[in-house]
């Protein structure tokens, strides 16, 4: 036998031959396979894109350019709310103040008011005995200070009663909407059925457009008469389904429900913030409390402060330092969301 090998030796060797091929055959077979599967889908493909490249260029630019003008339309609408949301920030008029607090006088009616008030701040402590510069400094709070600050209060209670219906009135809106209203149709009905200060408000943009005045120019003279980052976003929406297009009152819907979630918010933040507002109070006024508290026990005891100019300068010095304090304090607590 060939290589000194017996039969059986010899049919076992080429046994295990067959096998170890058939086991490369088995493990190869796939491999060389999926290759020239992928290198035929690769070439079907690349001729398809081809094909479709060649049939849907022309469609394909069409989309493109209708996304490309909507998406500038929005960004120009989105730059010219900011121009005009800085510019109104610069400075606010008396006039756009007393409109904001939903008084109805003038500008000349307000500074006689002003200056009575003034006069009478100035006159009360003169009364009671006090030095000059108190009754000066009175006087000028009484004229600058007491009524812009009561300017202040009317205008924010104001802003949170419309903030309060502003959702109620967007779902009126939408309601609207889906029955198949015009916008301005169903803006009438809120300016109709709605209280103040929301039905003042949108009257002026349903009674603005009998004199050519557009829903958009409407919302920016609402914006100015209610300056909230929610009336922005109400123009900001309509502005941008105008424009653009689109389902309005989805638009609308979604609105809606992020202003009740901001209202939500801002319940939890005053909740949590109204630990440190309640120390804050007691803080600023312990010092007049314990002020009053001896003046009552030993009226002499505080009278050198009252009729020395070295207590004149303590007065002034422990006023100027509380309301530092009062001012630090109120805004390390304050949360705008």
């Amino acid at each position: 036998m060939p290589f000194g090998l017996d039969p059986q030796q010899l049919a076992f060797l080429l046994l295990v031959a067959v096998a170890a091929g058939g086991a490369v055959l088995a493990l190869a077979l796939p491999l060389l396979s999926s290759s020239e599967g992928e290198s035929r889908v690769k070439s079907i493909a690349a001729k398809s894109s081809v094909a479709e490249a060649k049939t849907g260029s022309a469609s394909g630019r069409l989309i493109g350019g209708q996304k490309d003008n909507r998406r500038r339309q929005i960004q120009d609408s989105l730059k010219q709310i900011e121009d005009r949301a800085q510019q109104r920030k610069r400075g606010v008029s008396l006039r756009a103040q007393i409109g904001r607090a939903g008084l109805g006088i003038s500008v000349r009616n307000f500074w006689v008011v002003s200056g009575a008030v003034g006069l009478a701040m100035a006159l009360l402590p003169l009364l009671l005995g006090l030095p000059i510069f108190v009754g000066f400094l009175s006087g000028i709070a009484g004229l600058l200070g007491l009524p812009r600050w009561f300017l202040s209060y009317m205008s924010k209670r104001r802003q949170n009663a419309f903030l309060r219906d502003l959702p109620d009135a967007l779902d009126v809106m939408v309601r609207g909407l889906k029955a198949g209203l015009p916008l301005s149709d169903a803006m009438r009905v809120i300016a109709t059925e709605a209280g103040p200060p929301i039905a003042p408000e949108f009257m002026e943009i349903v009674e603005g457009q009998r004199l050519g005045v557009t829903i958009d120019q409407g919302l920016e003279r609402m914006f100015e008469r209610m300056p909230l980052p929610e009336v922005s976003f109400l123009g900001i929406v309509i502005s941008i389904q105008s424009k653009s297009g689109g389902n309005l009152s989805e638009a609308l819907g979604n609105l809606s429900r992020v202003l009740r979630d901001r209202k939500k918010m801002k319940g939890k933040v005053r909740a949590m913030a109204q630990e440190a507002k309640s120390s804050a109070a007691i803080i600023g006024a312990l010092p007049f409390l314990i002020v009053g508290a001896i003046f009552m026990l030993s009226p002499k005891y505080l009278e050198p402060l009252f009729t020395t100019d070295t207590g004149h300068l303590i007065l002034i010095g422990c006023g100027v330092w509380m309301l530092m304090g009062v001012l630090t304090m109120r805004k390390m607590i304050n949360f705008d969301i």
